[in-house]
């Protein structure tokens, strides 16, 4: 497994890029890039794989985050280490919540690109709202030891009642979007966000674990 990056957006740089690509055959992934290969025939649009340097099948938290933003059609990876702002947040909020790599997944509650290439991203649309929540249950099944959920941002928050269905007694945890421009509007967004994932560690160290 190649070394974690120190610094948020790593995947800039090409030569990083070339080596976390070469990491895509790792078989903790394969379930989750045959789910998505399976997705993107079903949606006819492009799906992003996760990162091979997060935890896969292994993971034991799931971050669910809202669709794959435009820097997907660069590097390909559902990633905290895209060139962009909330990746960027997203790593720096995970590494100060002490949350390690290998217990990680990050996802897209609608996991295909929504939006053509070199536009905008956008919020879903009702229709593929719904089909997004049809491939909830088989990522689900891919991950065996999950022991947390955690809902980044007001539209990832609404998939809570179908995974309360599934995993009933699965902790959820919701926090803001780590987008910048969300972030960036009051300090108490990030502190919620740093609360949230604080509480998500802790379901991961278990019940002996003591918050300082």
């Amino acid at each position: 497994m190649a070394p974690e990056p120190a610094a948020p957006k790593s995947l800039a740089d090409p030569a990083a890029l070339a080596a976390r690509r070469a990491l895509l055959g790792s078989p903790h992934l394969a379930p989750l890039r045959d789910l998505a290969r399976t997705i993107a025939a079903e949606r006819q649009a492009p799906v992003p794989d996760p990162d091979p340097l997060d935890g896969g099948v292994g993971a034991r938290l799931l971050l669910l985050l809202e669709t794959p933003g435009p820097a997907i059609f660069r590097t390909g990876f559902v990633s905290r280490d895209n060139a962009t702002g909330t990746a960027a947040n997203l790593f720096r909020f995970l590494a100060g919540a002490g949350i390690a790599r290998r217990d990680t997944l990050i996802w897209n509650t609608v996991p295909w690109v929504i939006h053509a290439e070199g536009a905008l991203n956008r919020a879903p649309r009702r229709g593929e709202a719904k089909a997004a929540a049809a491939y909830l249950e088989p990522l689900l099944d891919r991950l065996p030891d999950l022991t947390v959920a955690v809902l980044a941002g007001r539209f990832a928050g609404e998939a809570r009642p179908a995974l309360q269905a599934l995993r009933p007694a699965l902790p959820v945890v919701a926090i803001p979007h780590p987008s910048p421009t969300y972030v960036c509007t009051s300090p108490a967004v990030a502190e919620r966000i740093r609360q949230g994932l604080a509480a998500a560690a802790a379901h991961l160290a278990g019940p002996g674990f003591t918050q300082r």
